[in-house]
C-alpha cells in the first residue's frame, strides 16, 4: 500500500488518542481513503495488523459503513442528492443528465477514468435542492441546464490536463 507520508503520520496519531486500538478503525479508513480513494483489500490487511485485529474485523466496519468505498472511483466525484426535497426539485432528472454526459451509471467510472457518479442521502441543503456535490464543491439548484454546463467544465479541465 503506498500512502503519502503525511497520512501514515497521521495514522500513528490517531491511534495514540484511543486506550483501545481497535477503536481507531473508523478513523484510519476515513485517512486511508481520503488519501488513496478507496479502501482496498490490501489496506483492510493493513489496518488489521496495524491494530492487532484480525482482517474480518477491519471488514466489517468497511461494509456496515456505506461511506467507505471498495472500488476505485473516477479523478471526479459527482454526488447527486436523492432525498425527498432534491427529488421533488429534479434530482433524479439531474442524475440522468450527468450519466448521459459521462456515459456511466451510478457507482460507475467514466470509460476515460475522469468521474464517478453517486446518488447520495442528504447533502444538507433541502431548501435550495436538487444538491450536487463534485468533490468537495457544493453545488445548489441545479436543473438539467446547470448539470450539463458543470460536465462541459469538468471535460474542459480533463482536456486542459
Amino acid at each position: 500500500m503506498n500512502l503519502k507520508p503525511a497520512t501514515l503520520s497521521q495514522i500513528d496519531e490517531v491511534i495514540t488518542h484511543y486506550p483501545v486500538k481497535r477503536s481507531a478503525t473508523l478513523p484510519l479508513l476515513h485517512l486511508i481513503q481520503e488519501d488513496a480513494g478507496w479502501i482496498s483489500p490490501e489496506a483492510i490487511e493493513w489496518i488489521a495488523a496495524k491494530l492487532e485485529l484480525q482482517p474480518i474485523n477491519v471488514y466489517e466496519v468497511v461494509t456496515f459503513y456505506p461511506m467507505f468505498r471498495q472500488q476505485p472511483i473516477g479523478r471526479r466525484h459527482i454526488k447527486v442528492c436523492r432525498t425527498l426535497s432534491c427529488a421533488l426539485t429534479g434530482g433524479y432528472k439531474v442524475c440522468d443528465e450527468f450519466q448521459k454526459q459521462f456515459g456511466c451509471h451510478p457507482g460507475e467510472v467514466s470509460a476515460d477514468g475522469e468521474v464517478t457518479i453517486d446518488f447520495v442521502e442528504c447533502l444538507a441543503s433541502c431548501g435550495t435542492g436538487p444538491v450536487v456535490l463534485i468533490d468537495d464543491d457544493l453545488h445548489e439548484k441545479v436543473d438539467v441546464t446547470k448539470a450539463k454546463a458543470l460536465s462541459d467544465r469538468i471535460k474542459a479541465e480533463a482536456k486542459a490536463k
